[in-house]
């Protein structure tokens, strides 16, 4: 199943993806092989030129593998920089539910050096959190592990910075990216003025590539029949949530919607489990 010859196997999957994204010279990553946790999570260590500090990718597999068999992904974006776990961490509750077997997927997790907000700064080839996920950490995935490499094997789920992330990261590559579930985020975010989001998007020009509505507008009637976004409730971002879901009903674009309960806003407040079996199709 892996690779003997990763480096030269991720090189050509990245060239792939240059006519799906903006072009511009690949990265050139070193990525480890596994070490497994004592939570049974494998760890690679990274560093690349899009990040300017070393960052990792974990995986949670299925407990069993069936031979020839691809799994879709669940790229599970974190809303902190590095190993930070103020609002805990989503991999290992996916883990505690038992959810990678429920659903047979294999979950992911990358770590940014920065603020994770999924957008690309103008200048900063070091802070290049898009191009990062697109073009190294997918291709790496679906060289190493026996991933789904289509749409539908690709999926984004996210709270907060994340979950607008998820949302950014499918509704401008709806050709790389299946579905995106989203859990009390600021949607409706019209600057980078809040939590952080200068420091990556570095000015309003660029900002406006991202804004969530804005994209909603313009991907309107593209997305396809089926339901590919959903929102599942809030903590803290209530409105962002109901005016983002009547941008959409609006838009008639399909859309999965839970207005609520309240919940705290962390990766283990309650939300992680449906939001994880709509991305699974259940």
């Amino acid at each position: 199943m892996p690779s003997q010859h990763p480096v030269l196997i991720l090189a050509i999957l990245l060239g792939a993806f240059v006519g799906q994204i903006h072009a511009e010279e690949p990265a050139r990553p070193r990525i480890s092989e596994a070490k497994t946790d004592a939570s049974g999570i494998r760890i690679h260590a990274v560093e690349c030129e899009y990040q300017d500090k070393p960052t990792t990718i974990r995986v949670l597999l299925p407990s069993k593998l069936e031979l020839d068999k691809r799994y879709p992904v669940v790229y599970v974006l974190p809303v902190e920089a590095g190993d930070g776990s103020r609002y805990g961490d989503g991999l290992l509750e996916i883990a505690r539910l038992g959810l990678h077997d429920k659903h047979g997927v294999i979950c992911v997790q990358p770590t940014f050096a920065r603020l994770p907000w999924y957008a690309d700064h103008p200048t900063d080839r070091g802070i290049r959190q898009e191009a990062y996920l697109l073009r190294v950490v997918v291709p790496f995935v679906e060289e190493k592990y026996p991933a789904l490499a289509k749409p539908e094997g690709r999926l984004l789920l996210g709270f907060s910075k994340s979950g607008w992330g998820a949302f950014s990261l499918l509704l401008r590559s709806p050709d790389i990216f299946g579905k995106a579930a989203a859990w009390d985020a600021p949607l409706a975010m019209d600057a980078p003025d809040k939590y952080g989001s200068g420091e990556v998007f570095g000015d309003a020009a660029n900002f406006a590539r991202y804004r969530i509505h804005a994209l909603l507008e313009g991907q309107a009637g593209k997305l396809g029949d089926g339901t590919r976004l959903g929102l599942f409730g809030y903590g803290n971002f209530r409105p962002e949530h109901v005016a983002t879901h009547e941008l959409m009903d609006r838009l008639k674009i399909a859309h999965e919607y839970r207005d609520g309960p309240a919940r705290k806003h962390d990766w283990h407040s309650g939300w992680v489990a449906e939001s994880v079996a709509f991305l699974a199709g259940r």
